[in-house]
């Protein structure tokens, strides 16, 4: 199972056989007044014999079969201006990673990005801190093919968003950021994503938001939960090279930065994108400072429930099932008296049970600069100590 979208993975354009499958709205619409048609035509051998219908019934029913017919290409027309007022601003960033050139050798790196701001001849681009991970250099690909060198602004793991600029001479269209808080279950949406910088490379997706809040697991080290992000649910397809792209609503407005999909054998339908008021909150702050400033504590640690085999050594009383083991402790926790060794379970009055509930907490209840009172265990006794949270860098 894939969690970090498939930025790195080339990115297989479908063949045109697989597109002219695809109806067209219109084209079912039309289908299906054919087939009133045909059962109207074929229903009268089967039943008792019914008055001729008058000239004013059959220009009534002409007249229904030109009003969904409108509607249809009213309908349709929705969703291919929503396409062309996003388009534009949708780029692909290709990542060179340490030791490669500027070519484009089997070790680099695709995804998405979206123009969100032009100031003077600087252009903004946001994409997925994935998609640029690792690089040394970056190039970020326009519309109609034109290379540009990209400078990372800042990105953020644990939102898996970053900023870069490049020249934005030329760049004439940038995306407009929706509300997300608006948005509903089963309401219409579009996935953009432009993969190899090319104008026939373009992939764009149609589906229905699932759900609103999905809550996604993320494991950053050692196999364990690090992180959970509340993303939108879509069943519309995120393709290869997708990440950092945008996801649309039929106002033209990005209202989701597409990150990830569930790739597992039996399971489709199951694509999810950062909500964009999430991500514009991110985006000002990497703007602001290059980083999301967030508190600090200062140890690296793992769940309680992954050390096991040392649960003997550290002779916890019975009742202590959970909680998160200090493999070391630097800056606020060392000053605090934390060390190696430690089994943190509570943080003020709130219980920690892992190292994802504690992460939550710290960004989610805590400031840098507040304090933060720790309950642990030491040598199978009950200790409380008082922190003050510094900055993460």
């Amino acid at each position: 199972m894939s969690f970090w979208g498939d930025g790195f993975t080339e990115y297989n354009r479908p063949s045109a056989d697989v597109r002219r499958r695809r109806p067209k709205i219109s084209t079912v619409l039309t289908a299906l007044l054919l087939g009133t048609l045909l059962v109207g035509m074929v229903l009268p051998f089967f039943l008792e014999p019914e008055p001729i219908a008058g000239g004013a019934d059959v220009a009534a029913f002409a007249a229904k079969e030109t009003d969904l017919a409108e509607a249809a290409r009213a309908f349709n027309r929705l969703f291919v201006q929503a396409r062309e007022r996003v388009q534009p601003a949708v780029v692909s960033v290709i990542n060179h990673p340490e030791g490669q050139g500027d070519g484009m050798p089997a070790g680099f790196g695709l995804g998405s990005g979206i123009i969100f701001d032009r100031i003077g001849d600087t252009a903004y681009v946001a994409t997925n801190h994935h998609v640029i991970e690792g690089s040394a250099s970056l190039e970020v690909v326009l519309t109609d093919g034109t290379r540009r060198p990209a400078q990372l602004v800042g990105s953020d793991l644990f939102s898996d968003l970053a900023v870069l600029t490049m020249d934005g001479k030329g760049v004439e269209r940038v995306a407009i950021f929706g509300d997300s808080d608006r948005l509903e279950v089963s309401e219409f949406v579009i996935a953009i994503g432009n993969p190899l910088g090319l104008s026939y490379s373009h992939t764009t997706t149609f589906g229905i938001i699932s759900s609103l809040r999905t809550p996604v697991p993320v494991s950053l080290s050692f196999g364990q939960v690090d992180w959970e992000m509340e993303l939108i649910q879509i069943d519309a397809a995120i393709n290869r090279g997708n990440s950092g792209g945008a996801l649309v609503n039929l106002d033209g407005e990005v209202i989701g930065i597409n990150n990830m999909k569930v790739s597992d054998f039996g399971v489709e339908g199951l694509g999810f994108a950062i909500p964009s008021n999430e991500a514009v909150d991110i985006i000002n702050d990497l703007l602001a400072y290059g980083k999301v400033p967030r508190p600090f504590l200062g140890i690296s640690m793992r769940d309680l429930g992954l050390v096991d085999r040392k649960r003997n050594a550290l002779e916890l009383p019975d009742s202590v099932t959970e909680g998160v083991y200090v493999m070391s402790a630097e800056g606020p926790a060392a000053e605090a008296g934390l060390a190696e060794g430690d089994v943190i379970v509570q943080f003020d009055d709130t219980l920690i049970g892992s190292s994802l509930a504690l992460r939550k907490y710290l960004y989610g209840e805590k400031k840098i600069g507040d304090r933060v009172t720790i309950v642990f265990f030491r040598d199978g006794k009950r200790h409380a100590t008082e922190a003050v949270l510094g900055e993460r860098e």
